[in-house]
């Protein structure tokens, strides 16, 4: 990956696999910064991308499947936009993980929200990295 900011999210930067996806919620670390809920785990380096993502949005807490998709749309949104604070600290220092968004609020939300709890996410989980790399 060229240096520079990227606001894309390919298919390739999303978690695939049962086996990733439940290694990510047994072995990961989590912590919440409502209405979203983060695991987290470094992986070994398989990617060309050093974050790959997933998105769950609970069908226990928004019934409806236009609600779910909607929410989902918002999430990967807020997070190709401000994912440059966190994968440029990745590229620097060589690592690679894999992240779960769970979104726990039981209704809709505005996009300001969503992304201002992103924002504080991600500024989270590099303060988390960089502590763990001391």
């Amino acid at each position: 990956m060229e240096e520079g900011l990227h606001f894309t999210l390919t298919k390739k930067e999303r978690i695939t696999g049962k086996n990733k996806i439940d290694n990510l919620f047994t072995n990961g670390k989590s912590f919440l910064k409502y209405p979203l809920k983060i695991v987290y785990i470094e992986c070994e380096s398989d990617s060309e991308y050093p974050a790959s993502i997933l998105i769950s949005v609970p069908k226990k807490r928004l019934k409806l499947a236009f609600k779910r998709n909607k929410i989902k749309r918002l999430i990967r949104e807020a997070y190709r936009l401000n994912k440059n604070t966190i994968v440029n600290d990745l590229l620097c220092s060589e690592k690679q993980i894999n992240i779960a968004f769970v979104y726990v609020k039981d209704d809709l939300t505005d996009y300001e929200t969503i992304e201002r709890s992103m924002r504080k996410v991600l500024n989270e989980l590099a303060v988390q990295l960089k502590t763990k790399e001391e």
